[in-house]
């Protein structure tokens, strides 16, 4: 048994089982992949993937629990890789941040900008996705620290420290009706089209909940990832928007008017995640400080304890 075969199981089972997909991302050919699986398979005498002919279609049972001690596996392999390099070249190697494009573009900046000042000879990489992907990016080793709304917070693999609380804002062309028309309410709101948040982001279940209370249902007529997308098309006059308040930039954002809602709908959290057991680089601790002053290596490590 070697440990690239185990690494090969892993990436066809994150690709869904596209043994081509797997080999893109490990690049190797996938012959090679599929051969680093069957002697694996003849050595353990068991089939960890099921197959039609050639196609894999699913994992075994056997399989289910090889790819958990697989994984476990593969991590200590890099705990141990950065213990090293952790005692070797302090102020070398890599960072991966996954977030939600919201705190890259608003919150992270002057982090980043810090940080790449203070380590120089650091990689730092910023992957954005919504709050699940994120959290599924720190549970697999892909990222050392996750940062999003909601989702994160629900995996028992990662340990999650509040950063701060948030709420929401409508935004809208100068001269629209809603800015003659205070005080802001849900039912206003939903006399017009809304742009908003795609449903896997920033609190959507706590902004449709306190619709659904007073018995109403918003028009969403587009969702998106991103709040300068939300932004673009309220410009475009397809409706007004509702985004994190963090997200609009009264100098930036001449062409909008904002109207805060933060009064109609709970606040949301952001949270920082890292895995349980994951060895994180002197220089993480140190992003993770100036992101949150009060988090210093002693507090998270304390708090890792838990």
């Amino acid at each position: 048994m070697k440990l690239h075969q185990l690494r090969y199981i892993r990436e066809v089972a994150k690709q869904n089982l596209n043994i081509s997909a797997a080999a893109e991302v490990l690049h190797t050919s996938q012959p090679g992949v599929s051969k680093q699986i069957q002697l694996l398979e003849e050595e353990l005498k068991l089939q960890i993937f099921q197959r039609n002919g050639k196609r894999l279609v699913g994992i075994t049972e056997p399989g289910q629990a090889i790819l958990a001690l697989a994984e476990r596996m593969i991590l200590e392999m890099e705990n141990i890789k950065r213990v090293g390099e952790e005692f070797g070249n302090e102020d070398t190697g890599s960072l991966t941040i996954a977030t939600t494009h919201t705190q890259a573009r608003y919150r992270l900046p002057a982090a980043v900008k810090q940080f790449v000042d203070q380590y120089p000879k650091v990689k730092l990489t910023i992957h954005q996705g919504n709050p699940t992907q994120v959290a599924e990016q720190v549970v697999s080793g892909e990222a050392d620290i996750g940062i999003a709304t909601e989702a994160i917070s629900n995996y028992d693999k990662i340990l999650c420290l509040p950063l701060y609380r948030w709420n929401r804002c409508i935004v809208v062309p100068h001269g629209h009706p809603l800015l003659q028309d205070a005080p802001l309410t849900l039912q206003k709101i939903a006399q017009y089209p809304l742009i908003t948040y795609d449903f896997g982001f920033t609190g959507s279940a706590i902004v449709t909940g306190e619709f659904s209370k007073i018995g109403l249902t918003p028009n969403i007529v587009l969702t998106a990832i991103d709040a300068d997308v939300i932004k673009t098309y309220v410009n475009l006059g397809l409706g007004i928007g509702l985004l994190a308040n963090m997200a609009y930039d009264k100098e930036r954002d001449t062409n909008l008017a904002m109207i805060d809602a933060s009064h109609l709908f709970p606040e949301s959290t952001t949270h920082l995640g890292i895995r349980r057991d994951a060895y994180l680089r002197g220089f993480a601790y140190d992003f993770i400080q100036l992101i949150a002053p009060g988090y210093d290596k002693k507090t998270v490590q304390n708090a890792l304890k838990d």
